[in-house]
């Protein structure tokens, strides 16, 4: 039996998104039986509280009140509880697999006490975090200095888009990893949903672009609507993303003016997945603004349900979509716009089957889990 513990998601089930997602559908799709994974769990409550949720073996590690540090504190305890309960159960071998690169700076001393017990070292590094516009310099200096301590010391670097990994071997040189995706569930056909929420915001099926995301600046949100605002379509754009109370919305609002084009539609958050999958497929095309990270899970949904998707053209991008998509830097958006309103129901098509079927081959959650699997068991 080979047991992996995970470090650096929140826990299970998962309720935020991003590495929690990662971890809920790695265990929703486990195959193996000869892998057994324990999640560290943020909880209110004392470290050391153990639940099984579907294959997993989930262990509570309290939260600590640092502030900006907690989650350095909260990878700390989850490691150094894994590290006792492997004693107590005499465990061999155990793969520590670390979500992100916040322990980074204090990870020497950590990978010593794994590689001790004869266990390996995995570590995701999530995109370049450093590079958020959401951290204050001295933060972005500390998780680049992270990264590159995670760079050195892992036994394997797991990286979620080969651009990350490229941009870590040219960075740190020589290192050890791989490339494995994250992933996405196959749209489920003739679902029904509210149809009310698109009367409530005057929305018509194949009549809005689309976007989906997290409402930070990194996302292009400025530099699409200043362009999708310079462009002569009549259709809307429709933005799904969290802006209420966001201080960036009245920042943006400042800067582009767009409270004054009725065709730009912010229309807060939708949770509901059928929905939101409804909103895809009826959408003209989807907006991706996204410029830092990897394989990015919004873009990967779109190329689910989306016909057309025009794409902020970075190599990580790049790497998932491939000639499915258009792509666009920030001064030739206006223009792409009015190319994709010129295009054919067949040229459109081409390029939704081509994008169906890079998820299907590359993509989906089954496939990802499997390749997870060969690599804790060693069987490539």
């Amino acid at each position: 039996m080979q047991h992996v513990f995970i470090i650096g998601s929140r826990g299970l089930p998962a309720q935020y998104g991003g590495f929690e997602t990662f971890v809920d559908e790695l265990v929703s799709h486990q195959q193996s039986d000869q892998v057994k994974y324990h999640v560290a769990n943020l909880s209110k409550t004392a470290t050391g509280r153990h639940v099984d949720y579907k294959t997993a073996d989930v262990f509570d590690v309290k939260a600590r009140h640092f502030g900006g540090a907690n989650v350095i504190f909260y990878d700390r305890d989850a490691i150094n509880y894994a590290l006792s309960y492997i004693k107590h159960h005499n465990i061999t071998t155990p793969i520590f697999y670390v979500l992100g690169n916040t322990l980074g700076a204090f990870m020497g001393h950590y990978a010593r006490k794994i590689h001790k017990i004869g266990g390996r070292l995995f570590v995701n590094p999530d995109g370049l975090e450093w590079q958020r516009s959401k951290w204050i310099k001295p933060i972005q200096v500390y998780l680049k200095y992270s990264e590159r301590r995670m760079a050195k010391i892992a036994d394997l670097i797991i990286s979620d888009n080969q651009g990350i990994e490229d941009y870590l071997k040219v960075e740190y040189g020589k290192i050890n990893s791989t490339v494995i995706a994250y992933g996405t569930n196959p749209i489920v056909q003739g679902q029904t949903f509210d149809q009310t929420w698109f009367d409530k915001q005057d929305i018509q099926s194949k009549n809005y672009y689309l976007i989906v995301g997290r409402f930070v600046p990194e996302n292009n949100y400025e530099a699409i609507i200043r362009a999708f605002m310079a462009s002569d379509t009549k259709r809307d754009l429709v933005i799904v993303t969290n802006h209420a109370g966001n201080p960036y919305f009245d920042v943006l609002r400042q800067a582009t003016g767009f409270d004054q084009d009725k065709r730009i539609k912010f229309v807060g958050t939708v949770y509901d997945k059928v929905l939101l999958i409804a909103i895809r497929q009826k959408a003209f095309a989807y907006l991706h603004g996204h410029a830092v990270g990897g394989t990015n899970p919004g873009l990967l949904e779109a190329m689910s349900a989306t016909d057309l998707n025009l794409v902020f053209d970075v190599s990580f991008n790049r790497n998932v979509a491939l000639s499915s998509a258009l792509y666009w830097q920030k001064d030739t958006l206006t223009d792409l716009i009015a190319e994709a309103e010129k295009l054919s129901l067949s040229e459109i098509e081409a390029l939704t089957v081509e994008a169906r079927d890079i998820i299907a081959e590359k993509y989906t959650w089954a496939g990802i889990v499997d390749q997870y699997e060969r690599l804790f068991l060693n069987e490539d």
